[in-house]
């Protein structure tokens, strides 16, 4: 995660960042003749490109060049290396959108099927849990959104979450990452902070059907303004996974959602509340829950139930929390 900007890239500013790409140097000259354009139109559309979380060189005589090289979506890619769960999936990726779990949820109003996913290169108001805002830098992260419909009420989409950091564990073992763990609810930690997170926003009745947008922003990269975040951030890049594989990374994320989530439809969280429990960051320790009012209660982490609520040992005894407005914290 990074800071991001609230005005979204120009398009002629990610056409310029695609031919840079290669992390070569390109003269401004050559890149305005190439797009029929004006050397002073190439300048303007590559100002201030840093507050997109990109650092550009420009070098007289020999023009400009990234930092490092990006690597850009690209869906052909992806759904070549998802497997047997292709035929499940609508991919479409956007080079910058307001936020992809918006435009899903708009989507699934209007009757969008199960299994449609929304990738964005860019988001301008990326949305985290209780009311947060997920930053990502262009090319540093994955922030994708995927809508999947259920029979079942809203009543009975407990644990869903915790099924999908179930679905990102697997997901990572693939990719060799091992020292990851899940933060209750909906975090991916790696010992040196958040690695990713999960938001589901649900629309249906609480008998059902249900309709859930599932969104995920993952870290490729470390944060260039960390400290802005206000939490310590992890990246998978540390973990040996490079960014010249973001697009085998979601597509390895898609190939263990699906059939979680078919699985949750299936059984619930029950089948797989264990395996949750072996990668639960906070099994046995203390913890802190902060309330919506701002109270603060203070126990022990013993694990979650079946229906994936946290059971704490308090002074006042064992208590269950489900997910709702309450914030875990590590003591």
């Amino acid at each position: 995660m990074s800071i991001t900007a609230a005005i979204p890239p120009k398009t002629l500013t990610f056409t310029l960042l695609r031919l840079l790409a290669d992390g070569e140097f390109h003269s401004g000259e050559d890149m305005a003749r190439q797009l029929g354009m004006s050397r002073a139109s190439v300048h303007n559309a590559l100002h201030d490109v840093a507050q997109y979380g990109v650092l550009l060189h420009s070098v007289r005589g020999r023009g400009y060049r990234l930092s490092h090289p990006l690597c850009w979506l690209d869906k052909d890619r992806i759904l070549a290396e998802v497997g047997d769960v292709r035929a499940a999936l609508d991919l479409q990726i956007l080079e910058c959108a307001t936020s992809s779990n918006a435009l899903l949820l708009q989507a699934a109003s209007q009757g969008a099927a199960s299994g449609r996913v929304v990738a964005v290169e860019w988001q301008s108001a990326g949305r985290g849990r209780l009311g947060r805002t997920w930053h990502a830098g262009l090319g540093e992260a994955l922030t994708f959104s995927l809508l999947w419909r259920f029979e079942c009420g809203l009543a009975a989409l407990s644990g869903l979450s915790l099924a999908v950091g179930v679905a990102m564990m697997r997901a990572l073992r693939e990719l060799g990452v091992e020292d990851a763990g899940l933060k209750w609810p909906n975090d991916v930690m790696l010992p040196s902070g958040k690695l990713a997170g999960i938001l589901l926003e649900a629309q249906g009745d609480m008998l059902g059907p249900s309709a859930v947008v599932i969104g995920i922003g993952l870290n490729l990269t470390a944060p260039a303004e960390a400290n802005k975040i206000g939490q310590a951030a992890g990246d998978l890049s540390a973990c040996g996974v490079e960014l010249s594989q973001r697009n085998k990374v979601l597509a390895v994320l898609l190939k263990h959602l699906v059939p979680v989530l078919r699985e949750f439809s299936a059984h619930g969280f029950t089948a797989m509340y264990k395996e949750w429990e072996r990668a639960h960051i906070h099994a046995n320790r203390p913890v802190e829950m902060l309330m919506p009012d701002g109270k603060r209660i203070e126990g022990v982490a013993l694990g979650v139930t079946d229906e994936g609520a946290l059971r704490v040992e308090t002074a006042e005894g064992l208590r269950e929390f489900h997910s709702g407005e309450v914030s875990l914290r590590g003591r």
